[in-house]
């Protein structure tokens, strides 16, 4: 198991939210249960290729 940040927050129906290693792609929920459950949906999307152009987040060392 994993742990992976993301952003939300309650517009007057639902609550939105992303991946904040992919800001790019929301999703909602009408709970704050079924956002999550929409975000590791999302994920799994993400990381089987599915969702085509995935701009990543990297670190790069630099000396």
């Amino acid at each position: 198991m994993r742990a992976l940040k993301f952003t939300h927050w309650r517009d007057d129906l639902f609550f939105i939210g992303y991946l904040n290693d992919y800001p790019e792609y929301w999703t909602q929920g009408d709970s704050k249960e079924e956002l999550a459950d929409n975000l590791k949906e999302l994920l799994s999307d993400i990381e089987s290729e599915q969702v085509p152009y995935i701009r990543k987040v990297d670190e790069l060392l630099v000396a």
